[in-house]
């Protein structure tokens, strides 16, 4: 796992931060990409707007797990407004870059985001993310 990655990266990956489920989550969100198998599952527990809590669960690449890892802090006690301005390349910038072959990791970790947010809402007020449809078509071939 040398190499192209950054030492935030390696980090986020070898100690992923709000790691594992949240039982009394309001809102899960998952998203994955059937080309590559990467799969993430976020939890995040909203209380007066606020994401209080974030947990997530990715089965991928290190990449895909530090970026998870990565968009779970960057959202924690942030408003909704706020997380659902979360881009994959803020994400990508908070751990020093990506290579671009792993920039699909970072736009899962965005959707994965808007996709808890979209079900806590439906869940509070019957209607979801206006508008949000997560890719179901890769962006682009790439490798593990």
């Amino acid at each position: 796992m040398a190499g192209p990655y950054s030492e935030k990266v390696m980090d986020h990956f070898m100690h992923p931060r709000n790691v594992g489920e949240l039982p009394d989550a309001n809102g899960i969100g998952q998203v994955g990409n059937p080309v590559c198998g990467d799969i993430m599952k976020m939890y995040i527990k909203v209380k007066d707007n606020i994401i209080t809590d974030v947990k997530f669960q990715t089965f991928g690449c290190g990449a895909a797990i530090a970026t998870s890892s990565m968009a779970t802090e960057l959202i924690k006690g942030k408003t909704l407004e706020e997380a659902l301005k979360l881009t994959n390349k803020a994400v990508a910038e908070a751990l020093d870059g990506l290579p671009k072959v792993k920039m699909h990791c970072s736009v899962l970790a965005e959707e994965a985001v808007q996709a808890a947010i979209d079900d806590y809402l439906k869940k509070t007020t019957g209607k979801g993310l206006p508008g949000f449809k997560p890719h179901e078509e890769p962006l682009e071939e790439h490798e593990h």
